[in-house]
């Protein structure tokens, strides 16, 4: 006869499911004049690097869904409308927040 498992604990939140924030904000060029370069002369090559870090087609990396995955990756917070809003109205600075929290986290090991 099968043994039956009980549940004497709920499942808590981890570190990794706590509410986590974007590592710097939207306008914060400054921040990585390197990555604000890359954004401002070379768009395409950026959105194909931040594509890359993410194992995705190197086509979205400017794209909403990038955005919403790795900010649901992170469980930052926001919606697909605040999404679509920094993509479509401010593509290199979301960009370019994208790769510099993709490269903050990295630096930190939660990448």
């Amino acid at each position: 006869m099968a043994s039956q498992t009980v549940i004497t604990v709920q499942p808590q939140f981890s570190a990794a499911q706590q509410r986590g924030e974007w590592q710097t904000g939207l306008m914060d060029c400054c921040s990585d004049c390197g990555v604000c370069l890359c954004g401002t002369f070379c768009l395409c090559c950026l959105s194909i690097q931040v594509a890359g870090d993410m194992d995705e087609c190197c086509l979205c990396g400017s794209s909403v869904a990038i955005r919403t995955l790795y900010r649901t990756r992170y469980n930052i917070p926001g919606s697909i409308l605040g999404d679509f809003c920094a993509t479509w109205w401010c593509t290199p600075c979301s960009l370019c927040q994208l790769k510099r929290d993709i490269k903050r986290r990295r630096e930190m090991g939660i990448f």
